[in-house]
């Protein structure tokens, strides 16, 4: 059983109401996430042509995270695609989630740096 005492309780507060980031391959992006999603209990929800969000469900979208190929006009010319990593961590009910999300993405074309394990802030340098 995964050590998971440094968590939070997760009765708390959202930390977030949303984030998004650009990706090259918008197909690429939202086939990877469908495939994950539902391991996490959450779902891809159609946005725009460009575009979708990674929620909990259509009836409960915030906080969601935005994915999409277009610069959102709030975002400076500058602001390109990332080239670098963007770590995301989300919140799963079990190990068993945890293990069905990371065979899901690996088998999706996601990339690891070592089978999931507890992180703590400390850590993430």
């Amino acid at each position: 059983m995964r050590n998971s005492t440094w968590r939070l309780a997760s009765k708390h507060a959202d930390v977030f109401d949303h984030l998004g980031f650009r990706v090259k391959n918008l197909a690429a992006a939202r086939k990877f996430y469908d495939a994950v999603a539902a391991s996490l209990g959450l779902a891809t929800i159609d946005n725009t042509d460009t575009s979708f969000l990674l929620a909990r469900s259509a009836d409960a979208p915030i906080p969601f995270v935005w994915i999409g190929m277009d610069r959102p006009e709030f975002w400076r010319a500058g602001h390109d695609t990332a080239q670098s990593p963007l770590h995301l961590a989300f919140t799963a009910a079990n190990g068993l989630a945890v293990d069905a999300f990371h065979k899901s993405a690996l088998d999706n074309g996601g990339t690891d740096n070592g089978p999931p394990d507890p992180r703590r802030p400390d850590e993430m340098h």
